[in-house]
């Protein structure tokens, strides 16, 4: 598949997910006589992993039996998966995946000439805790560009499952990336929706940037 080819099939996520109205992917639910916003749905993208590979754990910096860590920026992702009420929801399969520190994935159908690296991961599956809690640490996915005008800024992929809830898959981007403010699919979003989907930057372990992202679920 050629770079054009490559574009087309990104944007043909977006223009899909365009057919329905604005800001659809996200509603109010009433829970304990008050509306709390359900954390917006986004498209998965076209490089929702294919490929099989034994280690998925919640340390993408490093591959199991090797030495070598991951290119790029090392960050810490804390996060949290509640209900409507805000109440945390244990045992939940948290599934993400992203792009390398160069902004390619390790998809067969992804065409960018930027480098693969060997030695990320780049998706993992875990469940969370008893407070509903998971953490991660990953690199910081780079940018890529869709087109001569589009530039996505960087992001992680989830999907987030779990008996008696609304299947979620969803986008997290980063605060204050300045491509943020002008990506097409955070941008067909509402202020209230954005924010929900961007993680926040913490005081950082180690020298290393910590993020934190809450994730909201609705009851099936």
């Amino acid at each position: 598949m050629k770079q054009p080819e490559r574009r087309n099939f990104i944007k043909m996520g977006l223009l899909s997910s365009a057919l329905v109205p604005l800001s659809s992917g996200a509603k109010y639910v009433y829970a304990e006589n008050r509306e709390q916003l359900v954390t917006p749905k986004e498209t998965a993208g076209p490089f929702y992993p294919i490929t099989p590979q034994k280690d998925k754990d919640f340390d993408l910096t490093r591959i199991e039996g090797k030495t070598v860590l991951a290119t790029g920026e090392a960050i810490f992702v804390e996060g949290s998966v509640v209900n409507t009420a805000g109440e945390p929801i244990e045992d939940v399969t948290v599934e993400l995946w992203q792009a390398n520190a160069a902004g390619r994935y390790a998809h067969p159908h992804d065409t960018n000439p930027a480098p693969l690296d060997p030695n990320f991961q780049g998706w993992a599956i875990a469940r969370s805790g008893q407070q509903g809690e998971f953490r991660f640490k990953t690199i910081m996915p780079g940018a890529y560009a869709v087109s001569s005008s589009w530039s996505r800024p960087p992001h992680i992929h989830y999907k987030i499952s779990k008996r008696g809830y609304v299947e979620l898959t969803t986008q997290m981007y980063f605060q204050g990336h300045p491509l943020n403010q002008k990506d097409l699919l955070i941008n067909r979003k509402t202020e209230s929706e954005q924010r929900l989907m961007i993680a926040k930057k913490v005081s950082g372990e180690g020298g290393i940037d910590t993020y934190q992202y809450q994730i909201v679920l609705e009851k099936a």
